[in-house]
C-alpha cells in the first residue's frame, strides 16, 4: 500500500510539472492596468533561467504564446509582456502602427514598460541574475533598447526587429550580448539602417552577432504571416527553424557563464 501510494504521489508531482500553463497576470503601470503571461518551466529545474518575450506590433498573439510555451518546454520561465495596457489593445495593422510608432519615438516609455514586465518575470520565479530577452517585429526593437540602456540581462535576441535609432542619441557602451535574426530580403529595414545599426554596435563594442537567412521577410517566424513574399512580411518555416535553434545555441553560450 505504501508503495502504491509513493507510485501515485510521484505520478501527480510529474504531471504538475509537465502541465505548465500560461497564466493571465496583473500589473500596473501608474493607474494603467497591464496583463501580461507568465508561464514556468514544464520539468523542474535548478537554473530558474528567465526569458522576457515582447510580441510583435499587434500586442500579446498566438505567436507570443506559443513562443512562451515553447520556452516553458525548454526549461525556462517566460514571461509575455504587456506594452499597451487594457483599453488600448489595436483592432488592426494601422491601429498597430500608430501605437508602435509612439512607443518606437518615445523609447523610454517602452523602455519602462519593458522594465515593468521583467520584474514580473522575475517575481514568477526566474532568477534575476540569469535573465535573457526576445522580440519579435516591434518586439525585436524593444529587445534592442534594452541593450542600448543596459538592462540587467545576460543577452537579447531580435527576430525580424526595427534596427534605427535616433542619431542624435549618444552611443554608450553595450554590456548585454546581442544576436539579431535578419531576413535577407527584409523590405522594412533598408540597407542604410543594417549598416547604421552594425556600425552602432560596433561603436558601442557590443559583443553582437547578426545572422541573415535567405529568402526570408519580415515576420518569417511567424506562420500567421502567411508565405507571400511580396507583401513584405510572410512566414518562412526553414528560417524559423534555424533562428531558433540559433537562439538556443546563445542562450547556452551566455548562461553558462
Amino acid at each position: 500500500m505504501k508503495k502504491t501510494l509513493l507510485f501515485l504521489f510521484a505520478l501527480v508531482t510529474t504531471v504538475s510539472l509537465t502541465n505548465a500553463q500560461l497564466k493571465p497576470v496583473s500589473y500596473q503601470d501608474g493607474t494603467q492596468k497591464l496583463t501580461g503571461l507568465a508561464i514556468k518551466p514544464a520539468n523542474s529545474t535548478k537554473n530558474k533561467a528567465g526569458v522576457l518575450v515582447l510580441p510583435a506590433w499587434l500586442g500579446i498573439d498566438s505567436h507570443a504564446k506559443e513562443t512562451a510555451e515553447s520556452l516553458s518546454k525548454l526549461g525556462y520561465y517566460a514571461f509575455v509582456a504587456d506594452i499597451y495596457g487594457e483599453g488600448n489593445y489595436p483592432k488592426n495593422p494601422a491601429d498597430a502602427g500608430k501605437l508602435a510608432g509612439f512607443y518606437k519615438k518615445d523609447y523610454k516609455s517602452y523602455q519602462h514598460r519593458i522594465e515593468l514586465a521583467m520584474q514580473q518575470l522575475i517575481k514568477s520565479g526566474a532568477d534575476p541574475s540569469r535573465i535573457v530577452a526576445i522580440g519579435f517585429c516591434f518586439g525585436g526593437t524593444g529587445v534592442l533598447e534594452m541593450a542600448r540602456t543596459n538592462f540587467p540581462v545576460r543577452g537579447v535576441v531580435s527576430f525580424h526587429g526595427g534596427l534605427s535609432r535616433d542619431s542624435s542619441r549618444t552611443i554608450e557602451p553595450i554590456k548585454p550580448k546581442v544576436l539579431v535574426c535578419h531576413g535577407a530580403n527584409d523590405p522594412y529595414e533598408p540597407q542604410p539602417e543594417v549598416l547604421a545599426f552594425q556600425q552602432e554596435m560596433r561603436n558601442s563594442k557590443a559583443d553582437w552577432q547578426m545572422i541573415f537567412y535567405a529568402n526570408a521577410v519580415h515576420s518569417f517566424t511567424d506562420p500567421d504571416a502567411g508565405n507571400d513574399n511580396s507583401k513584405g512580411a510572410a512566414y518562412n518555416e526553414l528560417a524559423a527553424k534555424r533562428s531558433w535553434q540559433q537562439m538556443q545555441t546563445f542562450f547556452n553560450e551566455i548562461l553558462a557563464q
